[in-house]
């Protein structure tokens, strides 16, 4: 099954990308060409692209790391926030916290305030305070869940970022860079590609080619997944097969010892024949003693 096609890629308006005169030169290399004043992107290279982003991707979280999915532009926020919900991956939609990845110990205990607060809401703590107090721990609550309820599970730094809009995203950009963090990002013809490990050139500002964009990130990940889910049950598949095995040797030894005809039939035999013989014996005998007295009454 092909990762995404032509088809889809026109209809979701991938190949717009932004007026001629804001465009990056350092994107020449992926502009197709240019009509009505706008530039148009190569969708053979866009392919291509995504192609190798999604099987980065695929590798990256099958060998056991996760995915920050980072899209703060009105346009991709809910996108962002479904499609990493959907593949169980972590999310910034809101806003890029300075530090988040080259800080993230500071960042750690804001996560830890948030559980917080979001234990006292449950427990019954609020109920012994006073309104005032009770609004001013909500709001904070609220402030922490918009920044950070996307990584509020995430207990280490990512194995690669995917970007939506590099050029707003710049400090993710740096940090990622700055921390060896691989990056997938869409980049427009405004943007520039140099330092993104995976560049997917494409519109970064429709809503319909983000959505794809994102999909095809999100299907990356569930696949590897379900791979990694398939070697699990292969591997337990292998150990009810030596299992068996083994309880299929208990079985034919004990099935050996219990039948073992040749000491049985002796043993048997041995036993019985005493048996015999002290039957005829004591028959033998009662005749005789018969016939002596039969010829005792005829003397």
């Amino acid at each position: 099954m092909a990762v995404v096609t032509m088809k889809s890629l026109l209809e979701s308006g991938v190949h717009f990308g932004h007026q001629v005169k804001r465009w990056d030169p350092r994107m020449k290399k992926f502009i197709f060409a240019e009509r009505n004043g706008i530039h148009i992107i190569d969708l053979q290279k866009t392919i291509q692209a995504i192609k190798d982003a999604y099987e980065v991707v695929r590798k990256t979280v099958a060998a056991g790391k996760t995915v920050l999915f980072v899209g703060t532009k009105k346009q991709a926020q809910q996108t962002i926030q479904k499609e990493a919900e959907r593949c169980g991956m972590y999310y910034v939609n809101s806003r890029w916290l300075g530090g988040m990845l080259t800080n993230f110990s500071t960042i750690k205990k804001s996560l830890l305030r948030l559980k917080k607060l979001e234990k006292m809401e449950v427990d019954g703590t609020f109920e012994n305070l006073t309104k005032k107090e009770i609004a001013s721990l909500g709001k904070e609550r609220t402030k922490l869940q918009k920044n950070l309820g996307g990584i509020k599970e995430m207990k280490e730094l990512p194995g690669i970022l995917f970007i939506i809009d590099t050029r707003m995203e710049a400090i993710a950009v740096a940090e990622a860079k700055r921390q060896g963090i691989p990056i997938v990002a869409v980049v427009d013809t405004n943007c520039n590609p140099d330092g993104i490990d995976y560049p997917i050139p494409g519109n970064d500002d429709a809503i319909r080619a983000i959505t794809l964009f994102t999909q095809i990130i999100a299907n990356a990940v569930i696949e590897a997944d379900n791979e990694v889910g398939l070697k699990i049950i292969e591997t337990l598949g292998d150990e009810d097969e030596d299992l068996e095995t083994l309880m299929t040797d208990v079985s034919m030894k004990e099935e050996d010892q219990e039948i073992d005809i040749e000491s049985y039939s002796t043993e048997e035999t041995a036993a019985e024949a005493p048996k015999e013989e002290a039957e005829v014996t004591e028959e033998e005998a009662q005749i005789q003693v018969d016939v002596d007295k039969v010829y005792g009454e005829d003397a």
